[in-house]
């Protein structure tokens, strides 16, 4: 059962398609990485999995719950961080947790440990007693995040957790992230930080104009911009040798010599590529470095969203 589940969801405003026709699905566990310019869709569809826009069609399914016809099980499901999230500044930070704990209807005991607990996972423990308005940019980040946890939610929906903070708090925010991952999470963090979703999320998915154009494992949605591999490597042995032996497997396109070491296409998967490393060293090619170029994100999101994949 997939954790999160939209079926051809589509929302408007003022006949504008903010949202179009969206097929998402999303495995429990999963860090994924939603991407996309200004006004493609990203806030209206995390809005929409929070239950806090209705849609003009198409079905959301969170842990195989129909929010629609289940809208209460939203509220329990997810943990919802807006790009703004409004903070109240003359309370201390405990406080703050507390009173969205009491949201919750959680008793008082159950909430006490709670406050200690999420202040101890966003490493805030020290700052509980300190105001609000007197915490940092990046602290207050961290703060609104305990906040989406209150309630313990399988699922949550990050909008833009890391815009305007330093590069100290981006790092803070991607390993509270992915903590929240080795606890069962199921989390869609949007972001322009492109290079930052690379590093730390399982899939990703690029929407454009309201359109899904691409989604799934990191992996693919490089090839879904390049349909081969390049391989790399650099050998000890003679170098032509090594061409022409490298040029017979099956699958090797074009082989160039770069900076002292070969270059190829190639055209197998990934048991193709063990295999031919396994073929090199039988023939006698001595490899020190055989790597996959791996394209940037960045790249991949460019072309996609100029239209350059189909």
């Amino acid at each position: 059962m997939s954790a999160i589940e939209t079926t051809n969801l589509t929302k408007q405003f003022n006949g504008l398609t903010a949202v179009d026709q969206l097929e998402l699905r999303i495995e429990p566990g999963t860090l994924y990485g939603f991407i996309g310019p200004n006004g493609a869709g990203k806030t209206t569809t995390l809005r929409l999995l929070a239950g806090l826009l209705e849609p003009d069609a198409g079905d959301i399914r969170l842990a195989g719950d129909d929010i629609q016809r289940h809208p209460e099980a939203a509220r329990w499901l997810v943990g919802y961080m807006p790009d703004f999230f409004g903070v109240y500044d003359d309370m201390r930070v405990w406080e703050y947790l507390d009173f969205f704990g009491r949201c919750y209807n959680l008793p008082a005991d159950r909430r006490a440990r709670l406050v200690d607990e999420l202040l101890a996972l966003v490493d805030l423990d020290g700052k509980c007693d300190d105001y609000v308005e007197n915490l940092s940019r990046g602290m207050r980040q961290r703060l609104c995040l305990a906040h989406a946890l209150v309630h313990d939610p399988q699922i949550l929906l990050l909008d833009e957790p890391a815009s305007g903070l330093d590069p100290r708090a981006r790092v803070e925010i991607r390993e509270l992230l992915r903590e929240l991952q080795r606890m069962g999470k199921t989390i869609i963090v949007s972001s322009h930080i492109l290079s930052e979703l690379a590093e730390m999320c399982d899939q990703v998915g690029i929407i454009e104009q309201g359109r899904l154009l691409v989604s799934g494992p990191m992996r693919d949605v490089r090839r879904h911009l390049r349909h081969e591999r390049i391989i790399r490597l650099t050998v000890i042995s003679d170098v032509e040798q090594a061409r022409a032996t490298l040029a017979k497997f099956k699958g090797i396109g074009e082989v160039f010599e770069v900076n002292g070491g070969l270059q190829a296409t190639f055209t197998g998967d990934a048991e193709a590529t063990a295999g031919l490393l396994a073929y090199l060293i039988h023939h006698n090619v001595k490899v020190t470095n055989f790597t996959e170029d791996v394209t940037d994100l960045e790249d991949v999101f460019l072309q996609i969203t100029k239209g350059e994949v189909q």
